[in-house]
């Protein structure tokens, strides 16, 4: 299993704004690289898109513990199976948050997706803070 983390960061709304966005896979296409994703599709729940034209990535959500922890997991079409926890930690006014993947993933493709996975989720954790700098 590998597991890769984003940086943490410090999100400027109380984690209850953060949760209930995070809750919605709608809301996930503000944080990716537009110019690094087509084909986006979402719901509530669900949501999937490729990246930079070589591999399909469906997200699902499946678990969460109010305000603190949020589990996405992988959907169909995934080319690995991964667990995404978005943990965030209530700090008054502002949230502590930090992406960590666990993924299935075998050695040869380990080596091509890690470095471009951490910058994705280190992406995803800058565009947290910025969406909401943006409020």
């Amino acid at each position: 299993m590998t597991k890769i983390e984003s940086k943490e960061v410090t999100v400027g709304a109380d984690a209850q704004k953060c949760f209930d966005f995070l809750l919605d896979l709608n809301n996930y296409n503000l944080l990716l690289p537009k110019d690094k994703i087509s084909d986006w599709k979402s719901d509530e729940k669900n949501c999937s898109f490729k990246i930079q034209n070589t591999y399909k990535l469906a997200l699902h959500y499946s678990d969460s513990e109010p305000t603190s922890k949020i589990l996405i997991t992988s959907g169909e079409g995934s080319p690995f199976t991964f667990d995404l926890y978005i943990n965030l930690e209530d700090k008054g006014d502002s949230t502590g948050a930090q992406l960590v993947c666990h993924a299935d993933i075998n050695p040869f493709l380990k080596m091509m997706v890690q470095k471009p996975l951490n910058n994705l989720f280190d992406y995803m954790a800058d565009r947290m803070v910025k969406v909401f700098a943006e409020e």
